[in-house]
């Protein structure tokens, strides 16, 4: 990484986890990642998605549940080399490949079965854009929680884990 990427500070009810951004390998994800940051999208969602020895997804739903509008999805970009390891922070897609919006998740295993193999939907893999920096053990907590299913969705923390606020660092 390099002293022009981007940090930023995810406060949430359970601490605070930063990022190092990768502008130059994942310039459309950054900026799209910022681009809501800054738009304060984040802000009062919660991690919905907690999976022990996988990851924890967030930044698109509310603690009711809800999901928070959205601006048109972005393109993958999976074929940047990056690997989804443990503490890099990924888009988070439908199973169309070019679907990511503003749900992230960060890795908290080696996940390789999610990086770029091949071209159809199944293999093209998740865009990592950047890597925590200070926080994992923040990472770490949030995976432990206790799940359950609510609305239809499963692997939601039985206690909501809230992102208070997303902040771009100078």
């Amino acid at each position: 990484m390099s002293a022009n990427n981007p940090l930023v500070q995810i406060e949430t009810s359970f601490g605070e986890i930063v990022l190092e951004l990768d502008a130059e390998k994942a310039p459309v994800s950054v900026a799209n990642f910022i681009d809501y940051a800054k738009a304060g999208q984040y802000d009062g969602t919660i991690f919905h998605r907690v999976i022990k020895g996988f990851m924890i997804q967030g930044g698109g739903m509310t603690p009711e549940m809800e999901e928070k509008p959205t601006r048109a999805p972005i393109v993958n970009e999976a074929t940047n080399k990056l690997k989804n390891k443990t503490g890099s922070v990924a888009m988070a897609r439908t199973g169309e490949v070019d679907s990511a919006t503003c749900q992230f998740f960060i890795n908290t295993e080696n996940n390789k079965f999610l990086d770029h193999t091949g071209t159809s939907p199944a293999d093209f893999g998740y865009a990592v854009f950047g890597q925590v920096v200070d926080g994992m053990d923040v990472v770490y907590t949030i995976e432990q929680q206790a799940t359950a299913t609510v609305r239809g969705h499963d692997d939601v923390p039985k206690e909501p884990i809230v992102i208070l606020k997303v902040e771009v660092l100078d």
